[in-house]
């Protein structure tokens, strides 16, 4: 779908990157699976019935999980007026409006592609943010809606799933009923290299997800020509998150990959902020300062 999003090469680049290497990871891994055991086509079927359900529900899913019901113009006006304006000046088909009554401050888009979005905020960004900044969440929002990023981490996620079922299969179901060791030495194969492909999916995931926060907030902040709003945005959610008592952000960190920002994260360059979804704050911030500052210069 062609949209007045600003195109990113570089995102295209490591796209292309990230999913050759788990390519490569998944015909490797599938090889071994076909020349060690006899148990991966199960693996398989049940990782691909995951994955279709995952991607094809993935909008009721995130909404049941955050409680977050669909709103009509009537129930959200403003809401509504905001994603309006913002899709026309994309030229992009208008998704579901949601909210999800809960006081974290925080937004989230979801759905398999642009017909079949939704993009949901909670009250608790509603009450916190002015009119212009909550704008600017949205229209980084939009930018993943606009850029399938839903489908793409869900598909790139997949060799993760699969490596994470075949592991447990192996833990609780081979080495139990093979007590021969040649069985034993294969099984235990299978689940060490199932966590090695694990753990190199997982970073190579992170990593892209971190990413396409940055794209996101440069296409959104383009979007709307106030890169400033969106920092304000991103300065007053993360503070006011550090506050919210750590049993709900730890209860609402499994939604961290779908949020603007992340309910906890890592700081700096510590092996946390490697796991991330989201990249730093200091670093999202002066990825839009530096855009500021560009579009000063063009006006």
């Amino acid at each position: 779908m062609k949209t007045r999003f600003a195109p990113d090469r570089g995102l295209s680049r490591r796209m292309v990157m990230t999913s050759f290497l788990l390519g490569l990871l998944y015909v490797a891994f599938v090889a071994l699976l076909i020349a060690l055991t006899g148990s991966a086509v199960l693996a398989v079927v049940i990782a691909a019935g995951a994955l279709f359900v995952q991607y094809w529900f993935s909008d009721r899913i995130a909404l049941y999980a955050m409680r977050g019901r669909i709103v009509s113009p009537e129930e959200a006006p403003q809401l509504h007026g905001a994603i309006d304006r913002l899709c026309a000046l994309a030229d992009m088909p208008k998704p579901r409006v949601a909210i999800a009554d809960v006081d974290l401050p925080n937004a989230f888009a979801t759905g398999r592609n642009p017909k079949n979005a939704v993009v949901c905020v909670t009250t608790g960004i509603m009450r916190r943010l002015d009119a212009d900044e909550l704008e600017g969440v949205l229209s980084h929002e939009l930018s993943h809606v606009a850029h399938r990023d839903v489908a793409v981490m869900t598909i790139a996620s997949f060799l993760g799933v699969l490596a994470g079922l075949i592991t447990r299969f192996g833990l609780y179901g081979g080495l139990s009923r093979n007590r021969d060791q040649n069985a034993a030495v294969i099984v235990l194969t299978v689940i060490l290299v199932s966590v090695v492909v694990y753990a190199i999916s997982f970073l190579l995931t992170r990593a892209l997800s971190r990413y396409r926060e940055l794209a996101a907030d440069r296409a959104g902040a383009m979007l709307t020509g106030r890169p400033s709003a969106l920092a304000s945005a991103l300065t007053k959610i993360s503070g006011d998150i550090a506050r919210i008592p750590s049993r709900d952000l730890r209860q609402a960190e499994a939604f961290n990959a779908f949020f603007f920002a992340p309910a906890i994260s890592g700081q700096g360059k510590s092996l946390s902020s490697l796991l991330s979804t989201h990249p730093p704050l200091e670093t999202r911030l002066d990825r839009l300062g530096v855009l500021s500052r560009e579009l000063g210069e063009q006006a």
